[in-house]
């Protein structure tokens, strides 16, 4: 198992079991905890980001390494994992914003909606990485440094 590829999975993972603890701390309306848990689930989303993208720019990402008959599928199923996890992002920002200036009105809106597509991220994440790395040999991996400079 690749470590950077394994390792930026987990963080997401975590992410996603620690919005789950929050959003049941929350609905038994222990706030301090449930805002110290969420805390954590940001601080695990950005580590994998920077994980992820030290490693987009400095290794390179690893194409799909399996059959050429399914990876028309793989393409179009990252392409859904991509944008979810974009929108997924922009509604973490918004939602912790607004708890951070105690909206808390528009935050328990936003929330929930954040969560669902936060956990819908996470699984398409593990899904794309057991697809890339488990169970087929992922293909080249290039550097984008190497592409922009072209060595």
């Amino acid at each position: 198992m690749p470590l950077l590829p394994t390792l930026s999975t987990f963080f997401i993972v975590l992410s996603a079991i620690l919005v789950a603890i929050g959003w049941r701390l929350i609905a038994k309306d222990k706030r301090r905890t449930h805002k110290k848990v969420m805390i954590a689930a940001a601080i695990s989303a950005l580590t994998f980001f920077i994980i992820y993208a030290s490693r987009t720019i400095f290794v390179g990402n690893t194409s799909f390494g399996g059959p050429d008959d399914i990876k028309i599928y793989y393409t179009i199923f990252l392409i859904f994992h991509i944008i979810l996890a974009t929108v997924g992002a922009v509604f973490g920002i918004v939602t912790l914003t607004l708890a951070f200036k105690r909206n808390i009105k528009k935050h328990r809106k936003v929330g929930p909606v954040t969560s669902i597509i936060w956990f819908f991220t996470a699984i398409t994440g593990v899904a794309v990485y057991l697809l890339l790395y488990i169970i087929y040999d992922g293909g080249t991996t290039t550097s984008m440094i190497k592409a922009i400079l072209g060595t």
